[in-house]
């Protein structure tokens, strides 16, 4: 039988990592307040469609790159 519990410095990095996590999401709520009222423009609503689009085409790519180098073993 496996023992599958966490040593102590699994816990101590688990505990960090959420309180990172804890602070970014607190920083985001407390950026999405502050721009309470902040309009913007078709052009920058289109530029952030496209800033979207190309972000995910770039993950996606090195993505199949990752997969491609796998199956043709060049990541020895």
């Amino acid at each position: 039988m496996q023992d599958n519990r966490l040593s102590p410095a699994g816990i101590v990095t688990l505990v960090i990592l959420f309180g990172l996590l804890a602070g970014a999401i607190a920083y985001a709520v407390h950026a999405w307040q502050a721009m309470d009222g902040v309009q913007m423009s078709v052009l920058g609503w289109i530029f952030l469609g496209l800033g979207i689009v190309i972000t995910f085409l770039v993950g996606a790519g090195l993505m199949a790159l990752v997969f491609y180098s796998s199956r043709k073993n060049f990541d020895q």
